[in-house]
């Protein structure tokens, strides 16, 4: 009688031990499955938030080359219209009093403004889009600190 007493007392106990073995692994398994969901979670906010970043960065930068190439275009234009002679690069110079006061026809005539040599004429384009393209980067970065860094 004390054999079939034991028998399903073992049985109960080795039940029993099965299932909170079967009960610790559920609930492993649910706070791996949470951890995932979390990481999950994470990801798909760091991959939205990257997104908008490269979305701002792109903006910008299209904002900042069209407005380059609107610069240089313009800067292209004016060099077109001095060699043709259409337009004048004018120099903003006096020319200094002689020494010698000079009277009647022993003088040199009004030549009119000081214009740039052909030579300098060129430095002068070649700064000028140099400038606007400082300009436009220097733009840009500020633009890409307030709209993408500051975040």
């Amino acid at each position: 009688m004390l054999r079939e007493a034991v028998f399903p007392l073992l049985l109960i106990l080795v039940a029993w031990f099965g299932f909170d073995l079967l009960e610790e692994q559920r609930d492993t398994a649910r706070l791996e499955r949470d951890q995932a969901r979390d990481e999950r979670d994470g990801l798909r906010e760091a991959a939205r938030i990257s997104a908008e970043r490269l979305a701002a960065r792109d903006e910008i930068d299209l904002q900042r080359t069209q407005e380059l190439t609107h610069e240089r275009n313009q800067n292209q234009l004016l060099r077109r219209a001095v060699d043709a002679g259409n337009q004048r690069l004018l120099v903003n110079a006096t020319c200094p009093a002689s020494a010698t006061a000079t009277s009647g026809a022993s003088g040199v005539a009004d030549a009119g403004s000081a214009e740039l040599s052909p030579d300098a004429r060129s430095d002068y384009f070649t700064l000028r889009d140099q400038l606007a393209l400082s300009r436009q980067m220097i733009l840009g970065l500020q633009d890409h600190v307030r709209r993408v860094c500051r975040r």
